[in-house]
């Protein structure tokens, strides 16, 4: 599946998602999302993200081995469905739009929780999502700086001095509910 059909299929997921072992297997999901994406980067994207990826394919799994959730079907990993990244500037935002969507689930989760494990295993998670923010938006920024660089490669030249968000602009989008009915 082309990795912005498979973000959208997470995120749509996460916004369904009710209770706390939903929301903490939708926010694995993710992450593995992100990890495979920075797996197929590293391996066969442009030559400027590879490091980059490359990281954020190793990003919150020990050794860089993807393990398994408790809360996921055997063979419920969606992420080994991703067969090709299309657009990798289309893709990358809207990972960072994802990720963002699982960091604010991953919060939500940690602030009503009276459960010590639970809290220190969604301030882990947290951690790990706000390091794959940091890869994504870093390969946005190259993206930007390489398209600025070489306009005539497809790219579009952008105004470098200008102040925003991030290189594409700040990334907006429903979050959607995902801790359950108030």
């Amino acid at each position: 599946m082309e990795a912005e059909r498979l973000i959208m299929v997470v995120r749509s997921a996460l916004a369904e998602s009710r209770d706390v072992p939903a929301v903490m297997a939708e926010a694995w999901q993710a992450q593995a999302l992100a990890r495979a994406v920075g797996g197929r980067l590293a391996g066969c994207g442009p030559v400027e993200l590879r490091a980059e990826a490359r990281g954020l394919s190793e990003t919150g799994a020990p050794g860089g081995v993807l393990l398994d959730h408790p809360m996921v079907p055997a063979g419920g990993v969606r992420a080994s469905q991703l067969t090709e990244v299309a657009h990798v500037p289309g893709t990358l935002a809207a990972l960072a739009l994802l990720l963002g969507e699982v960091g604010i689930a991953l919060v939500g989760v940690a602030c009503g929780t009276e459960e010590e494990g639970l809290y220190w295993q969604c301030i882990e998670a947290i951690d790990a999502v706000d390091e794959s923010v940091d890869r994504v938006q870093g390969m946005l920024r190259r993206l930007a700086e390489h398209a600025y660089e070489h306009p005539g490669e497809g790219g579009r030249e952008q105004e470098p001095d200008r102040e925003r968000d991030g290189p594409f602009g700040m990334v907006h989008g429903p979050v959607g509910f995902v801790a359950g009915p108030p």
